[in-house]
Formats: C-alpha cells, structure tokens, sequence
C-alpha cells in the first residue's frame, strides 16, 4: 500500500513553485487562486523572494502548503493515497489532499496558524534545539527535571529528537543532555518554542478558526501527528490540529504505525526535497521512500 506524506517548516527553499507554475496549467491556476484568497501575492515571493524572505513564518507557512498543494493538484488521477501524514504544517496539507477540507478553507486556516504562531512568538521568547544521539527516554526525563519551560517538540527519528521551550530552560537541557552523552546537541535558528506550552495563545486563537470551519470526512486515513494513529472523524481530526500547536509531532511512532499497517512506499510531496525519505530510511531502510 502506498502513503504520501507533507514535510512542514524548515522545506522551504528560494525559488520554490516556479518551474511547476512555469511549466504547468495546473499548478499556475493554483497560484493565481491562492494569490486572490489571501489578498496579496504569496507566489511572488515565492518565486523571486530570497531564502530570508521565506524564512518569515507568516509566508513560510502558506508557501509550504501551496507549494506541496500544488503538486498534488499536478498528479491529477494519479494521486491515489491508500493513508497521507504531514510533518507538523504538513498535515493541513494531508487533509487538505483528502478532501477533508477544501482548499480555501486550509488556506485560510495555515494563514491564521502562520499568524497566531508568530504572535505568540513575540509575547514570549523561546527556541528549539536538535538532540542526536540520546534514547527518547533519556531526553523525556532531562526535560521534566527541569524547572522551565522544556518539552520534547519532535520525535523525528531514533537517536534525532527536537526539543522546545524557553531560551533558559533550552540552555539547561543543552548542559545536561551533553553531560549524558549526546553526539551533538544543536541550537536551532527558529522564532520560537514550536510544539510547546508557550504556543497556547496560539492554540487558543487557532482552536477558534478551526471550530468555525467545516472539515469533512477524509477519502482515506489520516495519521495523526498527536496520537501517531489514523483518524477519519472530523471532531476528533480538528481536536488532534489544535492540541498539535502544543504537543509534540510524533512522527517517528506515526512512521512506524504506518509500516505496521502494511504501508510499504511512502510518497514525500513538496519542499525542498527528501528530508522525510531521509527520516524514513533512519526509522525503517526496508520500505520504499520517494520524492515528487
């Protein structure tokens, strides 16, 4: 059985989207509509912007999602998912291919995420940081031992975690989990703590969005950056999007639940290229990873 899956923040790359909006009918009307529904245009910068100009979260967002969008709009017939999962922002764009939600409606919905995250990144300082070579165990119980704020925001494969919190709480948890043996502990350029307890004026302001829109059932299973598991009922698929602001992206337990379901190739759509094939192969070398 076949899965595609949708990488979130950080595909980003200058120049994304413009041979496909050169190059396909298809893929320039998706633009041009993503352009009138929110009012200004994303595929400019897109297209001709730098790689800083990207890296603003209220466009790296909305471009990420357009640009896998797009590519799925591309395939036409030959888009025919037996399961998707998408990397944090990613799994708008799974449900937004499942016709879970319409493409306004997800649209609108990642403008308002990019925004609401950014806002919560200004009320209250924080970061990130990468964690190689350390048990997941290890770094959960470093993390709860310390005082501030600092959570395990990225189960990305065995021995690669990402944690978040503040830049204090971050700073103790690089002095311990070196002390414990991590091959490298790496500070992250971000704008924020992402998948933390400091995104929850974020959550409350997305939660809001999500609740007034209508989200229908999905032609396939969605599995779910929560709980790692599919989902297919829509109350509990707009639960799972708004906790996901402040949990943590389990997406090596959802990677590993897939292939438990019989998912042999996985499908990456969109962003600069291959960062989920890369994660899969850490997981589990035996299935298929592609990339469009």
């Amino acid at each position: 059985m076949k899965a595609y899956v949708f990488p979130g923040q950080g595909s980003q790359f200058a120049g994304m989207g413009l041979d496909d909006n050169t190059l396909s009918g298809i893929a320039a009307e998706v633009y041009k509509k993503a352009d009138e529904i929110l009012g200004f245009g994303l595929s400019e910068v897109m297209f001709n912007g730098t790689e800083e100009d990207l890296q603003e979260t209220r466009i790296t967002q909305p471009a990420i999602f357009l640009h896998s969008y797009a590519r799925v709009k591309m395939l036409g017939a030959g888009f025919r998912p037996d399961a998707l999962a998408g990397h944090s922002l990613g799994e708008f764009t799974a449900l937004t291919a499942a016709q879970a939600l319409s493409f306004e409606n997800a649209l609108l919905l990642v403008k308002e995420r990019a925004e609401a995250m950014q806002a919560s990144c200004e009320e209250q300082e924080g970061t990130m940081a990468a964690v190689v070579g350390l048990d997941d165990e290890v770094v959960e119980t470093i993390c709860a031992g310390i005082t501030e704020v600092v959570v395990p925001a990225n189960y990305n494969s065995p021995g690669q975690l990402v944690i978040s919190g503040s830049v204090e709480g971050i700073q103790k948890a690089i002095e311990q989990l070196t002390a414990a043996g991590a091959k490298k502990v790496i500070p992250l350029v971000v704008g924020g703590a992402f998948h933390s307890p400091l995104m929850q004026s974020a959550r409350e302001r997305l939660s809001k969005a999500i609740r007034a829109i209508e989200f229908r059932s999905p032609v396939c299973a969605i599995y779910q950056n929560v709980t790692a598991s599919p989902s297919t009922d829509p109350e509990v698929i707009k639960q799972n999007l708004i906790d996901q602001l402040t949990a943590p992206v389990r997406w090596t337990q959802t990677m590993q639940n897939m292939i438990r379901d019989r998912i042999t190739q996985f499908v990456e759509v969109g962003g600069k290229g291959r960062i989920l094939c890369g994660l899969l192969r850490r997981i589990n070398r035996e299935v298929e990873a592609d990339w469009i």
